[in-house]
C-alpha cells in the first residue's frame, strides 16, 4: 500500500511541477496554449518528460522493483567471478564499470538500464546464475553490457519521448477539430470539454498503440544488435549457445517475463508488438553472421 501511494504522489508531484513550468514557458514566451505551437511545447514537455524521469531514476527503480542487492564486497567466488566477468568486458567495450547486482528470482534473467555509459546497472538473476554455464553467463553479461555501450536505454527514451509527443500533439488536434473546443478558450459548454476529453483519450489509446510499432520494431532492432555486441567480446557460439539455453528453459517448464535480456513467456498476438525477436530469428542471425 505504502508504494502505491508512493507511486501516486510522485506522478501527482510531477504533473505539478510539469504544470507551473508549462506556465511559466507560456508566460514567457507569450505563447497562447491553444496555439499549434502552444499544443506542441506542452505535448513535447509531457512526452519527454516522463521518459527523461523514468530513465535518470531507472537504476534505483529497478533495483527496488527485483529486490536486487548491490554487490560491494564480493562474498564468495560466484560474486567475484561476476564483478571481473563485467569489469573486463565493461573495459573491452570502452564504458565505465557498472554498478553489478544479484536478485532472487528462479527465472533465467538479465538486465542493464541506466542514463549514463559510465554510470549503468547491470542485474542478474540467481536462476540465470544456478542454470546457465559460466560460458552461457558470460555471454547473457556481455549482451547487456553491449546495451550500455550502444547506448540503448538513451535512445529508446528519445524515441519513446518523440512518440508520446507526437501522440499527445495529434490526438489533441482531432479532438479539438472534433468537439470544436480551442484550449486558450477560457469559458465553453461543459459537454464540448467532455466531448474533447473523451475524443483525445480515445486517440491517445489509438495513436499509441499504432506508435507503439515503431517502438518494438526499434526495440527488437537493439536486441540483434546486443547479439552481434556479445559476439564480439565473447564469440558467437557462447551467445547461440545462451539463447539456445533460454530456448530449452522456455520449451521446458520456466514461464513468466524475462525482461530487458530476453523472452516474454506469454506469447504475443503479433511479432510487431513482441520487444525481443523469437529466439529462433536471434540465433539464426547469429549463425549467419548478421549485424556482426
Amino acid at each position: 500500500m505504502k508504494r502505491i501511494a508512493l507511486f501516486l504522489a510522485t506522478n501527482l508531484a510531477v504533473m505539478l511541477v510539469f504544470s507551473v513550468v508549462l506556465n511559466v514557458i507560456y508566460a514567457v514566451t507569450g505563447m497562447q496554449p491553444g496555439s499549434l505551437s502552444g499544443l506542441l511545447v506542452m505535448a513535447a514537455l509531457f512526452g519527454f518528460g516522463g521518459s527523461l524521469i523514468s530513465l535518470f531514476m531507472s537504476k534505483s527503480m529497478a533495483l527496488r522493483s527485483v529486490g536486487g542487492m548491490v554487490i560491494e564486497h564480493p562474498r564468495n567466488e560466484t560474486e567475484h567471478w561476476l564483478m571481473e566477468t563485467v569489469s573486463r568486458q565493461a573495459q573491452q567495450a570502452g564504458i565505465g564499470m557498472p554498478t553489478v547486482a544479484v536478485y532472487d528470482s528462479a527465472d533465467i534473467n538479465a538486465f542493464a538500464t541506466g542514463a549514463k555509459r559510465d554510470d549503468s546497472l547491470v542485474a542478474v538473476s540467481t536462476g540465470l546464475l544456478q542454470n546457465m554455464t559460466r560460458d552461457e553467463a558470460e555471454a547473457v553479461l556481455a549482451h547487456e553490457v553491449s546495451h550500455i555501450s550502444n547506448g540503448d536505454m538513451v535512445t529508446m527514451t528519445l524515441m519513446q519521448g518523440v512518440v508520446n509527443t507526437f501522440v499527445i500533439f495529434v490526438s489533441r488536434l482531432v479532438a479539438g477539430a472534433i468537439s470544436g473546443v480551442n484550449n486558450s478558450d477560457e469559458e465553453g459548454e461543459g459537454g464540448s470539454y467532455m466531448t474533447y476529453f473523451i475524443v483525445s483519450s480515445i486517440m491517445e489509446v489509438l495513436f499509441g498503440f499504432l506508435a507503439s510499432i515503431l517502438t518494438m520494431w526499434y526495440s527488437r532492432h537493439r536486441e540483434f544488435k546486443a547479439d552481434a555486441g556479445s559476439a564480439h567480446l565473447v564469440g558467437k557460439e557462447k551467445m547461440i549457445a545462451a539463447l539456445e539455453r533460454l530456448k530449452m528453459s522456455q520449451e521446458s517448464h520456466l514461464e513468466g517475463s524475462m525482461m530487458a535480456f530476453g523472452i516474454n513467456g506469454k506469447k504475443s498476438l503479433s511479432e510487431l508488438f513482441m520487444t525481443h525477436p523469437p529466439l529462433d530469428k536471434r540465433i539464426d542471425a547469429l549463425r549467419r553472421g548478421e549485424h556482426l
